[in-house]
């Protein structure tokens, strides 16, 4: 599996700290910045993982700002992709089996490494459950087309 991950100023140190628990866990990551703690828009940084999961470049993506607020609303400005904002175990594992996120966005501001790894890891191990659920996410696929959005159909 490959994951692009990125953050901004207030998600960076949380980035790094998962950065190398990719590493550990043996995870091919492209990180797309910010390279440090200096302030960065976050638009500019979701804008580079999520349209390197819309092209299909990598199968995930992981975003981190102060929230993962705003994050998730760039990022979900791209056909294809579907990115969840997780707070919890549940809502990571959740995020997989129904909507088949592919991007996880954290806010660093607001868990601790500790329980970020948990949901990073949940994350990435959880898969999709299909059935009904693949029946809603063609729904979105549609509405995707007709808006005309960027990205891999």
């Amino acid at each position: 599996m490959k994951i692009a991950l990125g953050s901004d100023h207030a998600g960076f140190e949380l980035k790094e700290d998962l950065r190398s628990y990719l590493a550990e866990m043996k995870i091919d990551a492209l990180d797309l910045g910010t390279y440090s703690e200096d302030s960065v828009d976050y638009p500019d940084v979701a804008v580079k993982v999520a349209e390197k999961v819309a092209r299909g470049e990598v199968e995930r993506g992981l975003l981190i700002c102060g929230t993962g607020i705003g994050m998730s609303i760039v990022a979900n400005r791209f056909a294809g992709v579907r990115a969840a904002l997780c707070h919890d175990l549940s809502t990571a594992r959740i995020s997989r089996e129904h909507n088949n996120a592919n991007i996880l966005a954290l806010g660093g501001r607001l868990i601790g490494k500790g329980l970020a790894r948990e949901i990073l890891r949940v994350w990435l191990e959880t898969e999709f459950q299909g059935g009904r659920h693949e029946r809603r996410l063609n729904k979105i696929a549609a509405l995707e087309a007709k808006a005309g959005k960027r990205g891999k159909k």
